[in-house]
């Protein structure tokens, strides 16, 4: 459902291309590069007879080696091949005895002497991120940004005696985006179609139609390695010189400017095409005009006049801050205290004398709690500060945070001063008059605490699909964005005030976010309905509705969350205790569907952060703004910056990269079956990280003859029909007994053409549209299948003759076992309808549970004995009786079999955030 638009970046075809020819290949290099060309090599059936990569460094293989080692490969690990010129008789001894026929080398930092280049009987071929003869030497990425090349690509060529002068075996190239940096360009095409060409060559050479193509010299250039003492930025040129200078550097090795004496590297540049923002003037040396220190970075001016955009400055002790809050960055220095101050700091002094009494003097380093304290003297401290500092107010976390009495005084100066308020959320809003109100939507991707665009700069249109109108451009989330956001998760989680923030206060902060959350319901279910489709009305009671229920539960839930106390056998004659503790995983990633899209983001992350974790949130493509509207509300209800990181993008470059990241401990995600196998395939690979899963269903609904009827169409409509048929546990497929099936049918039609389809805005509307152009189009064809298929169309099964992505509800019938429509789910407003004989309990339950998936189910029947026979017997994760759709935020819910597992909401829900600690102590 979510990734069916692109591609992952660095995921290949699954299927194996057999060819007659293969080769036995020596692989020579290292990096994550060199292990995936030794990876695809291996499964197109190419024989790898050894690895010649780099020693261990700090006890740690390279990717290459660790990949070899696990396969079996042999492994060379020699530190150089040559001494004084001359190849080293143990290396090339070891070199011969793997006979082979020819050597790749992907990525090498090593000299290769000549008799191992040219020692195989196909020689050697060698990758160049550059297009030969441009750009030759060990710095081509860097130069080809640097020199503003329009394109780049890569070369793999046979190698030669000269330095990147061999014969082109093939090239391949790209388009440079205007903000590429170095990384952008390596993960966006030299990486993965580097790796694709490798392979590609390796074939070409075993069916012998490789082609030499010799390197003209019309148009070669060589560039040295840019090293740090060499990136300095001359000032003396156009912005775009100077942007093309600093990203050609981003990350490695950092374009670099003397400001205030000090050493500082910009990164994530990027051509400023509107107007200057307002801002402080920061002196730089060198540049003829200062800097402008901005809300949204520092903007820095060419010589002709033209200005670009600095978004992170690296001071020399390594610390990076955002550009925006250069002249805030200083103030973790000693501050200097006026006379005030310092009898402020006397007053301080004599009340932590009073509260550690046990302690002779209060020194600088005089820790508070180390020194006896307890939670009741923070208290008591925050208290007589106020009563005898001027009214000072300070809270209990500003104790917590700076525990020693010189930290704690500098904090207090600083408070005193108004110098440690957080920096205002800035927000970018696009605003719209609607509904009778203004709806205000970020349109950023929100990481770390703030909004911000994409770091390539890319936006893609979310539509609304009332009228198929563009909504707004919404941040296009790249590899480097999707990095930015896991690594400031860490952070919280490892080192940010989060990670030590007591569970009650946790609850606090989710308590104040659910309270936010109804404040804005209005504007919230204004933005559903403008993105998703969803009836507004729906939208206020359950799209948002059971989002604020959702978070005020496992609010709830934060102090809550035990151990226990196992008794075990003594090691006598000492004794021992056991106890186990939950603890919280880490860095979470969540990716969520379009059908709901503030819900199920409230479903997983609402347990995610009860549990203690911090996360990062990839909202559906197509249904991003309430994601969005939604870290800003977080930053207003005081979350720390970084706990919540909302990505907003494709499930192929940002959802893979999820899937991938070694720094993510779980991944919860509801979606289509197809990708949370790719997903889970994805997580385990990569470091086997927690994984839950909400997929697709195909839920059956029997209808007995005994049951309410009038009860049974209004729910029975309701279980297809609700939220236009976008509903995960939606009933697939109805099975009603042959003694009312034509009454069934019959009244569930006169109920259709009572339904007022229309603009989910207005508050009569029934049926929205359906929430994107290509789901719209899929369901078509899903009709049409099955009247070819020979089922009965009894009802609908067109487009609606409007703007916008509207379908008639619809019904069909006769529809058999064997039918596409009787197996697969449509995931829209079509009711599936069979026929079961009289009095066939089991027949029926049969045919209910020959599906592959196991999400919801439901019975009607006015006899308990028989709904609770098939209660027992269905294969389902829930089961309604004599209603649908009836979930609630204290019930787990999750599926069987390929509806996946793991469950959201309840008690249960906590589990799939926390890991089980069992600790045992002896005395």
């Amino acid at each position: 459902m979510l990734w069916r638009g692109g591609q992952a970046l660095r995921r290949f075809s699954t299927g194996r291309v057999c060819f007659k020819n293969k080769l036995k290949v020596a692989l020579i290099g290292q990096s994550l590069f060199g292990q995936e060309v030794y990876s695809h090599l291996c499964k197109e059936g190419h024989r790898v007879v050894g690895v010649f990569t780099v020693p261990d460094k700090d006890g740690k293989a390279d990717p290459l080696a660790l990949a070899a080692e696990k396969n079996g490969t042999p492994v060379f690990k020699f530190p150089r091949w040559r001494v004084k010129g001359k190849t080293i008789k143990e290396v090339a001894e070891a070199y011969r005895s793997v006979g082979a026929e020819l050597n790749v080398l992907p990525f090498c930092t090593q000299f290769i002497p000549m008799d191992v280049i040219d020692g195989p009987k196909h020689g050697s071929i060698i990758y160049h991120p550059s297009i030969l003869p441009r750009h030759r030497g060990a710095s081509a990425i860097n130069w080809t940004l640097i020199m503003g090349d329009k394109k780049a690509g890569f070369s793999v060529f046979w190698a030669d005696d000269g330095l990147d002068t061999g014969p082109i075996l093939l090239q391949r190239s790209c388009d440079v985006e205007p903000n590429d940096t170095v990384d952008a360009l390596y993960n966006r095409f030299l990486f993965p179609e580097g790796i694709k060409a490798m392979v590609e060559a390796v074939q070409l050479i075993a069916d012998g139609k490789a082609p030499r193509v010799p390197q003209s010299e019309e148009g070669a250039t060589y560039e040295g390695i840019q090293r740090k003492e060499n990136a300095e930025i001359s000032w003396d040129q156009s912005a775009e010189a100077l942007h093309n200078w600093i990203r050609g550097h981003d990350k490695v090795p950092g374009a670099w400017a003397e400001i205030n004496g000090q050493v500082v590297t910009f990164y994530g540049s990027s051509l400023l095409n509107s107007s200057i923002p307002p801002g402080e003037p920061l002196e730089i040396k060198g540049a003829e005009k200062p800097g402008l220190v901005t809300k949204n970075g520092l903007v820095l001016f060419g010589n002709d006049g033209k200005a670009l955009m600095v978004r992170n400055l690296q001071f020399e002790d390594g610390k990076m801050i955002p550009a925006s809050q250069y002249f805030s960055s200083g103030e973790m220095s000693v501050v200097e205290l006026t006379a005030e101050e310092v009898k402020v700091a006397e007053t301080i002094k004599v009340i932590w004398a009073g509260i550690l009494s046990n302690v002779p003097a209060i020194e600088d380093s005089t820790d508070f709690f180390k020194s006896g304290a307890s939670s009741m003297d923070v208290a008591r401290l925050v208290e007589e500060i106020r009563q005898k500092c001027g009214g000072l107010q300070l809270q209990n976390e500003d104790v917590y945070m700076a525990t020693k009495f010189e930290d704690f005084i500098q904090k207090v100066v600083r408070k005193l001063r108004g110098e440690d308020q957080e920096a205002e959320l800035v927000v970018d809003y696009v605003s719209k008059e609607i509904n009778d109100m203004t709806v205000k939507m970020p349109y950023q991707c929100f990481i770390n605490g703030q909004f911000t665009d994409a770091e390539d700069g890319k936006t893609y249109d979310t539509i609304n699909p009332t009228d198929g109108s563009t909504i707004c451009k919404v941040s296009y989330a790249s590899l480097v964005d999707v990095d930015k956001a896991v690594a400031a998760a860490k952070d919280a989680f490892e080192n940010g005030e989060w990670g030590r923030m007591n569970a009650r206060d946790r609850g606090r902060l989710m308590y104040r976010l659910a309270d936010l959350m109804e404040e804005k319901q209005e504007e919230l279910a204004t933005i559903e309905a403008l993105d998703s489709g969803a009836v507004y009305t729906l939208a206020l009671k359950t799209h948002i509705g059971m989002s604020v229920q959702t978070f005020r539960y496992f609010a709830g839930w934060c102090d809550k969350i035990q151990g226990s106390t196992i008794p075990i056998n003594q090691a006598r004659p000492n004794r021992n205790l056991t106890f186990t503790k939950k603890e919280p995983l880490g860095v979470c990633a969540i990716i969520i569907p379009w059908n709901y899209p503030l819900m199920m983001l409230a479903w997983k992350s609402a347990a995610c952060l009860a549990a203690g974790n911090t996360l990062v949130l990839k909202p559906a493509q197509v249904t991003p703004l309430t994601a969005l509207k939604f870290a800003e509300l977080s930053v207003k209800a005081g979350f720390p910056k970084g706990v919540i990181n909302i990505i907003p993008g494709s499930g192929g470059i940002a959802g893979q990269r999820l899937s991938e990241h070694p720094d993510i401990r779980k991944l919860g995600f509801t979606g289509s079956t197809l990708i949370g196998k790719q997903i889970m395939k994805s997580c385990a690979v990569s470091n086997l990280k927690k994984v839950s899963l909400e997929l697709g269903g195909k839920s059956p609904l029997i209808i007995f003859s005994d049951c309410e009827l009038d009860k049974a169409v209004r729910t029975g409509m309701g279980a297809v029909f609700f939220n236009k048929g976008e509903n995960c546990i939606a009933a697939g497929r109805l099975f009603v007994e042959e003694s009312i099936h034509d009454e069934f049918v019959t009244r569930v039609v006169e109920e259709i053409k009572k339904m007022k389809i229309g603009d989910p805005l207005d508050r009569s509307t029934d049926h929205g549209p359906q929430n994107h152009k290509a789901h719209l189009e899929k369901l078509l064809q899903y009709c049409e299948a099955g009247v070819k298929e020979g089922a009965t169309l009894v009802y609908g099964g067109r487009k609606v003759q409007r703007p916008g992505f509207f379908m008639e509800p619809t019904v069909f019938t006769d529809v058999e076992d064997h039918m596409y429509l009787a197996k697969e789910e449509s995931f829209g407003p079509i009711m599936v309808i069979s026929k079961f004989q009289n009095g066939d309990i089991d027949g029926v339950l049969q045919r209910a549970n020959n599906t592959e998936y196991g999400l919801a189910s439901g019975v009607f029947t006015r006899d308990i004995n028989k709904a609770m026979y098939v209660s027992e017997k269905l294969e389902a994760g829930t089961v309604f009786i004599n209603t649908y759709n009836k979930t609630d935020v204290a019930a787990p819910f999750g599926g069987f079999k390929q509806s996946g597992f793991g469950k959201d909401l309840g008690e249960e829900a906590l589990n799939e955030y926390l890991k089980t600690k069992s600790v045992t102590l002896e005395y």
